[in-house]
């Protein structure tokens, strides 16, 4: 069987394959090609991975060549970029890559970098969301109200495993955990303390219930920033866009190079499971 994505991983979508094995990419969730760079990238057929180099073209080129703009300071886009893989049209069939087949960065490229304190790695911002509920499960024993933790997919592309829960459930709130991004127009700092949420693109998170997550965080002594943030959505605001739950919450941290190679401090995301052990056993 060919390896499958993690979750709730962004990346590319096959869009045609030409007769010498180049195959279009187009974009999936937020990702960019020059966020991956030249490098090997999985296409994740029906029946088979095959691995290709997604691919920019020559740098020695003139004004006649379409890749001339990428050195004039117009970024590379998905429809300039392909994936280059060596392989004939019936052997990419036969691997059942086709149009809508996903492409993701290769499996090699994934392995996290740690970097003293911080932790560096493509797809972080799930891996790291997935550590923090795992380790809260371990703690959580006996909650003093029913608590789902949920391991929710394509959040990237409409929140939909989100949706599609929410939707079913009967839910008093939801919080999400998510990366915060690092950039000069928001005042979030980087390094061990937690981001708690006030406002997305998608609206205003609930008052009360940062609230109760601030004094949460206060009862077990850890610093919480506070950012009001574009550009962002997470499974909860949008769950309360659409009329879902009538609380909504995200706690995240501060993360460098969202939807790339992300990096974060280990001491914040630790923060957040205690935090919302803290919250958990207070309900």
């Amino acid at each position: 069987m060919p390896s499958r994505p993690i979750k709730d991983e962004i990346g590319g979508l096959v869009k045609g394959i030409s007769a010498h094995g180049r195959v279009d990419i187009r974009r999936l969730g937020g990702s960019f090609p020059w966020v991956y760079g030249e490098g090997v990238v999985d296409l994740l057929g029906d029946r088979a991975t095959i691995s290709g180099i997604l691919s920019f073209g020559s740098r020695h080129v003139s004004h006649e060549s379409p890749q001339k703009m990428q050195q004039e300071g117009k970024a590379v886009l998905w429809e300039t970029a392909w994936v280059e893989t060596k392989c004939s049209p019936e052997t990419l069939a036969d691997a059942g890559i086709r149009p809508g087949t996903r492409m993701v960065v290769g499996k090699h490229r994934k392995r996290p970098f740690r970097m003293g304190d911080y932790i560096a790695s493509y797809t972080l911002d799930n891996k790291a969301s997935v550590a923090i509920l795992l380790a809260l499960a371990e703690r959580l024993k006996s909650a003093p109200v029913p608590i789902d933790l949920v391991f929710s997919a394509k959040e990237e592309v409409g929140a939909v495993g989100a949706l599609y829960f929410s939707q079913r459930h009967h839910l008093q709130g939801l919080i999400a955990l998510e990366i915060c991004p690092l950039a000069r127009e928001y005042p979030i700092q980087e390094g061990p303390i937690p981001v708690l949420l006030a406002e997305d693109s998608y609206g205003l998170y609930d008052e009360m219930l940062n609230q109760q997550i601030s004094q949460a965080a206060s009862q077990r002594q850890i610093p919480i920033q506070i950012a009001a943030i574009q550009g962002f959505g997470s499974d909860a605001s949008i769950a309360m866009k659409f009329g879902h739950v009538p609380r909504a919450a995200c706690l995240g941290f501060p993360t460098q190079n969202t939807h790339g190679y992300e990096i974060a401090h280990l001491g914040a995301i630790a923060r957040c499971i205690d935090i919302l052990e803290q919250y958990c056993n207070e309900l």
